[in-house]
């Protein structure tokens, strides 16, 4: 697997040519995407089950998992990632099947990489997706991302890009527990020789941040899995952690 980390908007490539891959992460992150690539339907739908991604580029051939039960199995999981089908099957039947199986767009090979990125905007910036500039927010917290602030009521605290990275996943995920390899790869980059540690010591500090802007919202240890931010009742707002 390949990474680029960019920036907050994030690219899966899920494509068994690893020669287009490798041409594709190039133009992605000479547009300033972050993008990742796998080659396979199982780590396809393993990645794209992390809920880091904002895009799926998915080829609908594929070893192991064909691209249309990988799409499937995703909308049955709840994951609504847009996702965009990469396939040379421009056959008016193949593109309905694409499209009925979750699809949001379908892209037929061999294509510009130009209309890549138009597809790729235009999914993203469909009602209800997060743009990149969006505040995001919780129980009246509220992020920032391109400020790096994070803030309640009238109090306000700037951010490392680190800690803002941590904070957008969390808020992108409320009450759901995510996987420290998930929090990982979403901070770090899945190629990131990061220690295990390093993880909880960046936890510690979110926690300080939210005990010091007094927010109805803490983060939860889920012992052995990971962590998960959910909101709090007013009396616990002093306990930022279990």
């Amino acid at each position: 697997m390949h990474t680029n980390r960019g920036t907050a908007m994030r690219i899966l490539l899920i494509e068994d040519d690893k020669a287009l891959c490798e041409s594709l992460l190039l133009a992605l992150k000479q547009a300033g995407y972050g993008a990742d690539a796998c080659h396979t339907g199982t780590d396809g739908l393993l990645l794209s089950s992390s809920g880091i991604y904002d895009c799926l580029i998915i080829d609908r051939m594929l070893p192991e998992m064909d691209g249309l039960t990988l799409l499937e199995a995703l909308r049955r999981q709840g994951v609504s990632t847009p996702a965009i089908f990469s396939t040379a099957l421009d056959g008016l039947h193949d593109r309905v099947r694409g499209l009925d199986a979750g699809a949001d767009d379908y892209l037929v090979k061999p294509y510009a990489i130009e209309e890549l990125l138009a597809r790729i905007r235009a999914v993203t910036r469909r009602p209800g997706r997060i743009a990149d500039d969006e505040t995001l927010s919780l129980q009246g917290l509220c992020l920032d991302p391109a400020r790096r602030e994070l803030s309640y009521l009238e109090a306000r605290i700037s951010l490392s890009k680190k800690e803002t990275a941590l904070f957008e996943y969390f808020l992108k995920n409320p009450g759901r527990t995510l996987s420290r390899s998930a929090i990982l790869n979403y901070a770090w980059g899945s190629l990131s020789e990061v220690e295990d540690g390093n993880l909880d010591n960046y936890i510690y500090f979110l926690r300080r941040r939210l005990r010091a802007l007094k927010a109805p919202v803490r983060i939860v240890t889920a012992h052995g899995t990971g962590y998960r931010m959910e909101e709090t009742a007013a009396e616990e707002e002093g306990n930022g952690h279990v």
